[in-house]
């Protein structure tokens, strides 16, 4: 007969009471807190803000530190006590603001604000290179800084979010507008855009294929207008038409079939990139003068010198003329018409990056780790590290890469 073991012992031996257990190391923890700093935006039509509330709040809970410059939410139709309810500290100076050591803009800052700035901090902000010149350029080195143009920063498709979102915003925008200035009550056309049962819809041109175009393609087509691409990239017009699941009228930029389309048409929009610094094809004036009378033309690319010849920079507050008796309506940054939906969309891009930095322990480490985030890098210590830069105004540059390299 099998021995019994002694009473208790089965027990004992196969409980996991004395086994050898892993034991759990201090993980070493680079996190780093922010401080963050919001100022009110000074520049003409700038309506937008970096951060939401609620961005603002989660950040705060995070133990990061952010600053808002009294009213610079307001043109968002956010107030200063939706940020302080949120955890951030109202100041009621622009220098309290510029203490911060990360500043979150979005158009660059002026030649006063940056007398403001101090050595080692980080700027964030819209560069907007066709404003720059040489004194603005060496009045930011002087002050020894970093400064990243999110226009430029990549995420990690390749893609530039920041110009994805605010494109988005401007192609949806375009048509509203477009609709708007055909009406009768603002001396249009007096007709719908698109079309209805019986009637023969509205023509909408669009030069360019980019991100604007899909947008503004896809809102038009929905209303039921006919719309009409032109681009002189092929792939251009191929994704676009793949991305709106349609089949639709694209051209290249051919002068005889464009001034056909464009003398038929009741909008054209104006939405070509910018290559090797100017934009590839440019409207002649007598084009415009061959449309017909109420017709409107939208320029979204005048921030970059414009599509047509007979444009000319508006605002906001005055944002059309008429030029042979054709609607032309100029406003740069067009995203600020709906800031409140333009700030959630920035928003959403920021708090990450942020977030990140914070966990690399700083900007310099997150420079080091992140080539997407780098790519919006134009000066870096007071160094310029962006070629473009250099190229245009003959100043010398340095290898971004060689100098956080030096650093670590």
């Amino acid at each position: 007969m099998a021995e019994q073991l002694p009473s208790g012992f089965e027990s004992l031996a196969t409980s996991r009471a004395y086994f050898t257990q892993e034991s759990m190391l201090a993980v070493e923890t680079r996190k780093r807190k922010l401080f963050i700093g919001l100022p009110r935006e000074t520049s003409l039509q700038e309506n937008r803000i970096g951060l939401t509330p609620e961005a603002v709040q989660h950040l705060v809970a995070a133990g990061h530190e952010v600053v808002l410059e009294a009213g610079a939410g307001e043109p968002s139709k956010y107030a200063d006590h939706d940020y302080s309810e949120a955890g951030a500290t109202i100041a009621y100076s622009a220098e309290e603001v510029y203490k911060a050591d990360i500043l979150l803009k979005v158009a660059p800052p002026t030649l006063d604000e940056i007398e403001l700035m101090h050595a080692n901090q980080t700027l964030i902000s819209a560069m907007q290179m066709g404003a720059l010149n040489a004194e603005y350029i060496a009045a930011l080195m002087r002050k020894k800084i970093n400064a990243i143009g999110f226009e430029f920063m990549k995420d990690p498709s390749g893609a530039r979010p920041v110009v994805r979102a605010m494109s988005e915003i401007a192609g949806s925008t375009v048509m509203l507008i477009a609709a708007e200035y055909l009406a009768r009550s603002n001396e249009g056309k007096g007709i719908i855009l698109g079309g209805i049962t019986g009637v023969p819809p509205s023509q909408v041109v669009i030069l360019g294929a980019g991100t604007v175009a899909e947008y503004a393609a896809r809102a038009a087509t929905g209303l039921g207008a006919e719309v009409k691409v032109f681009d002189n990239h092929l792939y251009k017009l191929r994704r676009l038409k793949h991305n709106l699941g349609m089949q639709l009228y694209t051209s290249t930029l051919d002068t005889f079939a464009l001034s056909q389309q464009i003398r038929r048409a009741d909008v054209v929009i104006g939405a070509l990139a910018v290559e090797d610094g100017r934009i590839p094809f440019m409207v002649p004036e007598e084009m415009v003068a061959s449309m017909a009378s109420g017709s409107v033309i939208i320029d979204v690319s005048i921030d970059q010198g414009g599509c047509f010849e007979t444009s000319e920079v508006t605002t906001h507050s005055n944002p059309v003329f008429r030029k042979y008796d054709v609607v032309h309506y100029c406003v740069p940054n067009m995203a600020s018409r709906v800031p409140r939906t333009a700030t959630n969309a920035l928003s959403n891009i920021f708090t990450p990056i942020l977030q990140e930095i914070s966990q690399h322990g700083g900007i310099n480490e997150v420079l080091f780790t992140n080539e997407h985030f780098r790519s919006g890098v134009y000066i870096y210590r007071g160094s310029l590290t962006n070629a473009a830069i250099a190229k245009k105004f003959n100043l010398r540059y340095k290898e971004l890469g060689l100098l956080i390299a030096v650093r670590n």
